[in-house]
């Protein structure tokens, strides 16, 4: 029966975000404009940081980095979630659905890993300018990338593989636009605190930890800067930092939200709403984020435009 009852649901269906038709039009041009931008713009940058040898550094090339994680995390969700508000029914077969968890959960934690690491490389900006290229060697650089990867991946393997082994009897409506593991679990007619334990660990736990590292090294940065004497030292210092600081903010802030809201105000629809804003709104952000704030970005798109032109 058990072995029944895992074959019954083949696909599942994705309520999106409304099921009326005039807004499905207006959310689908907000959302296409939204990935659009998001895939230029990252894409722009990490070519920017690729044509102009001056912002060669270790910064700059954990920045193409998360550019690059941004268009795939980005890529993982609006695709799909664009087509569905184009159709009457959003179905997703049980395969896509853990491919697209698994990519989802690959990109997110990658890039949650990927901060931690580019706040412990302006640490070592900050705290020794003058040992900087030697400290973050690109030996050290490739290493601490690949870690993210790594560990991004080993984690969202151990989810969906884990996720994978349940069985789903039916009803097989996820009140999502995407397949998040907790609306997916909810589905399920297996026990499922095996997985509850693993999302409170890796999400909660692992999570805590690398925001940890990021709290400790501005920790480090903040007594760093105080003891800068000059303002115009001190200024620059906050500068390299406040970009990081901000992104770090809007990513954390956002995904905390989401996962660690008590049962009794948990909302259906406002944890659509702040997961449209963890898996569109942020991977767009960043890149604005970083170029906004950064004087030699800024200074490298308008080489870039010019030569362009």
């Amino acid at each position: 029966m058990a072995e029944e009852n895992f074959t019954v649901v083949t696909e599942f269906i994705l309520l999106g975000l409304t099921d009326q038709a005039e807004l499905k039009i207006v959310l689908f041009v907000l959302f296409l404009v939204i990935y659009v931008v998001t895939f230029v713009g990252n894409l722009g940058m990490i070519f920017v940081i690729h044509i102009t040898p001056r912002v060669h550094t270790p910064m700059y090339f954990f920045l193409s980095c998360l550019s690059f994680i941004d268009v795939c995390y980005s890529s993982a969700i609006a695709p799909k979630m664009l087509v569905n508000l184009l159709v009457v029914k959003g179905a997703i077969s049980f395969l896509s659905c853990m491919v697209q968890h698994l990519c989802f959960g690959v990109f997110v934690t990658t890039e949650g890993f990927l901060l931690s690491v580019m706040a412990y490389d302006h640490y070592v900006a900050v705290v020794n300018p003058l040992l900087y290229i030697a400290a973050m060697s690109k030996r050290k650089c490739v290493v601490l990338a690949t870690g993210s990867w790594l560990c991004g991946t080993t984690t969202s393997l151990i989810h969906t593989v884990s996720l994978g082994r349940l069985s789903f009897c039916g009803p097989n409506v996820v009140s999502h636009f995407f397949c998040d593991i907790p609306s997916l679990l909810k589905l399920s007619c297996s026990d499922t605190s095996m997985n509850e334990l693993l999302l409170l660990t890796f999400s909660g736990v692992i999570a805590m930890a690398i925001f940890l590292i990021v709290i400790i090294s501005y920790m480090f940065i903040v007594v760093a800067v105080l003891r800068i004497r000059s303002a115009a030292g001190r200024w620059k210092a906050f500068s390299t930092c406040a970009s990081h600081l901000i992104a770090v903010t809007v990513f954390y802030g956002t995904l905390s939200f989401s996962y660690i809201q008590l049962s009794s105000r948990y909302s259906v629809e406002k944890e659509k709403v702040v997961a449209v804003f963890y898996t569109l709104m942020i991977p767009m952000l960043n890149p604005l984020i970083y170029s906004l704030r950064n004087k030699e970005v800024k200074d490298a798109m308008k080489r870039a435009v010019e030569m362009r032109y």
